[in-house]
């Protein structure tokens, strides 16, 4: 069973729809991007998931049915926006913020304390808040997330004002969750975040679904009739179905006839004697398929 089922939701704000008939499912135990432009619906629905806001028409189902208190202290959720008590130590506000989610003093203090030596913020445990800088708040704020072990995690642009230490000490812990079995939603704009750590993605534009599905998948589907090659000497001056050649780093890029494939080019390479560092078929980046989506989404508009 699916943990999240988002069916068909839509909401409005007066004349403005933000989501408009969006339908996905994230699967247990899987870190699922949610993407898209500024103003897409990304928030909205993030909101409609955690009953924040009601959907205008459509459902939702969370771990396993409608959305309850209980289930909402299964739930560890990391607002884009920094929601921290300013005025208070680090130590208080984040052991009042765990004990929210139903856990004991003694635990939560344990658990406070392992996460901030974990994240290098335990001798700062006695400042206030507004004396941290915007990373040790970031870390702070996904302390507060996962503290209480919860099933499902939704975290809006975690890796904001970290630098790569801690943001690769995110990554290997969001991978650590999702190996426990925990599911996870991203919600970033670092395209290359998303193709490293998750595993299938929706993207919403103008409140409606343009892309979803597995990420490796998809970028098949965009792949482009180029193939990138690293010969260990020079290419033939003339290859059968090769259309342009151009120079990128220590290779080539071959762009492709349509009525030729990629093997068909590997098979020329080999009989003209060529030795091969690399052969691959370029695939585009994520990053570039989000430019090409949007943008013809919004030609069409």
């Amino acid at each position: 069973m699916a943990t999240i089922q988002v069916h068909e939701i839509t909401k409005r704000f007066g004349h403005q729809t933000a989501v408009n008939q969006v339908t996905f499912n994230v699967e247990p135990g899987e870190i699922f991007g949610l993407l898209g432009p500024n103003g897409a619906g990304k928030t909205t629905t993030i909101r409609i998931i955690l009953d924040i806001f009601k959907p205008d028409s459509g459902s939702v189902e969370v771990l396993g049915g409608k959305m309850t208190e209980e289930k909402k202290n299964r739930i560890g959720y990391l607002p884009e926006e920094r929601g921290l008590y300013q005025d208070i130590s680090l130590e208080m506000c984040l052991n009042y913020l765990v004990r929210l989610k139903g856990l004991k003093p003694s635990q939560t203090a344990q658990r406070v304390a392992d996460l901030m030596k974990q994240f290098g913020l335990y001798e700062h445990r006695k400042k206030k808040v507004k004396e941290l800088s915007k990373g040790m708040q970031q870390k702070a704020q996904i302390i507060a997330t996962l503290a209480h072990e919860p099933d499902l995690i939704i975290v809006d642009e975690p890796f904001s004002g970290l630098d790569p230490v801690n943001t690769q000490m995110v990554k290997d812990l969001l991978r650590e969750e999702r190996n426990k079995g925990r599911t996870i939603i991203m919600s970033t704009h670092q395209m290359h975040q998303v193709e490293e750590l998750c595993d299938r993605l929706v993207l919403i534009n103008h409140g409606k679904v343009v892309l979803y599905g597995k990420i490796n998948e998809i970028r098949r589907n965009f792949a482009s009739h180029k193939v990138v090659v690293h010969p260990l000497g020079e290419l033939p001056a003339y290859l059968p179905g090769v259309l342009q050649v151009e120079q990128v780093n220590s290779g080539y890029l071959l762009h492709v006839d349509t009525g030729t494939t990629p093997q068909e080019i590997l098979k020329s390479l080999v009989e003209a004697n060529i030795p091969l560092e690399k052969f691959e078929i370029a695939m585009p980046t994520l990053d570039e398929i989000f430019i090409q989506v949007v943008t013809a989404q919004g030609e069409e508009a």
